[in-house]
């Protein structure tokens, strides 16, 4: 099986979010703007077992084409998980935590690579 891009990843990940009914997904196209990562996917939970629910039908979605993340951070309750995939990060909120940290206002100069269908 060939190594999926980043742009692939960020893509299945947001497939496997808007499957389980996430909210707000968007990818930020990172390249040439921050070293950080090619590609942040960001999407909203209504609660904390449904951020449990995203992540792992990104992981296991990932998982299924050989992918794994290096490392996560955050716990349901803290309203914010994240799988790093080394190119791309994916940040799963609810939306209260998502809003204080206003990742799209703070990358703001990052374009948008289109995720829906």
């Amino acid at each position: 099986m060939a190594p999926l891009s980043a742009e692939d990843k960020v893509r299945l990940g947001a497939r496997a979010a808007l499957e389980k009914k996430a909210e707000g997904v968007v990818a930020l196209d990172l390249q040439g703007i921050s070293a950080i990562a090619d590609f942040f996917l960001l999407a909203s939970a209504q609660s904390t077992t449904h951020l449990q629910t995203i992540v792992e039908a990104i992981e296991e979605t990932l998982e299924t084409r050989g992918v794994r993340y290096h490392h996560s951070e955050g716990v349901p309750e803290s309203g914010w998980l994240l799988l790093d995939y080394g190119d791309v990060v994916m940040h799963v909120f609810l939306e209260e935590t998502r809003s204080f940290y206003a990742l799209e206002r703070l990358w703001g100069d990052a374009p948008l690579l289109s995720v829906r269908g």
